[in-house]
């Protein structure tokens, strides 16, 4: 009896896991919001969609996991010992997110949100509260650095790292599959001198 028990509650297997969720976000890039279904997921996998609904046990689950893994991945804390380090790093990662394949799907999965509103709730949990968070996190350090005075609801200004990366690589002609990791990086280290003014740092030039 003690065995049958264990063998129950033995963990799922991560690596099949992961594989449905990177095949989740392929999907969503090629298909869209409106066009995935959990049998393409599973096919893209190798696995069954009993092996899918055991996991998640609906689309709708399914993608907003997939979203904040990738997203968990994106806005992994940097930590490089200096204001103008850790702004850098964050704007970067914040344009990796809004072009290639991974800007496809957000912009996939945005559209939907707008008629959604536990997926647009997903959306601002893994996309822009971990910002905000982060975004607190580096004026907070700099603040104690001397780097710069305090700054009240530090969290607010991640929207300064957010609103222009959606401004420059969703709302202008310009497709996010079209812009390469070098220009992406480009753009948000031209930003990085108006954030750095923003959180009250002295800039030179």
């Amino acid at each position: 009896m003690t065995g049958a028990a264990g063998r129950r509650g033995r963990p799922r297997d991560a690596s099949r896991d992961r594989a449905l969720l990177e095949a989740t976000l392929v999907v969503l890039s090629e298909s869209g919001y409106g066009g995935l279904t959990t049998a393409a997921v599973a096919a893209r996998a190798g696995v069954s969609t009993a092996t899918l609904y055991r996991r998640w046990p609906s689309k709708e689950v399914l993608v907003v996991a997939a979203a904040a893994a990738y997203a968990q991945e994106l806005t992994a804390a940097t930590d490089t010992g200096a204001l103008e380090g850790d702004l850098r790093a964050l704007l970067r990662a914040k344009a990796a997110s809004m072009t290639g394949k991974e800007g496809g799907v957000l912009r996939s999965l945005i559209a939907e949100a707008a008629h959604n509103a536990a997926l647009a709730e997903a959306l601002t949990n893994t996309f822009v509260t971990p910002v905000r968070e982060r975004m607190e996190q580096i004026v907070h350090r700099a603040a104690d650095r001397g780097e710069i005075s305090p700054v009240e609801d530090a969290g607010l200004l991640g929207d300064l790292v957010i609103g222009p990366m959606m401004s420059r690589f969703f709302l202008t002609p310009l497709m996010p599959d079209d812009v390469d990791e070098e220009s992406a990086a480009e753009t948000a280290d031209r930003l990085l001198p108006f954030l750095m003014r923003a959180v009250g740092a002295q800039t030179h030039g």
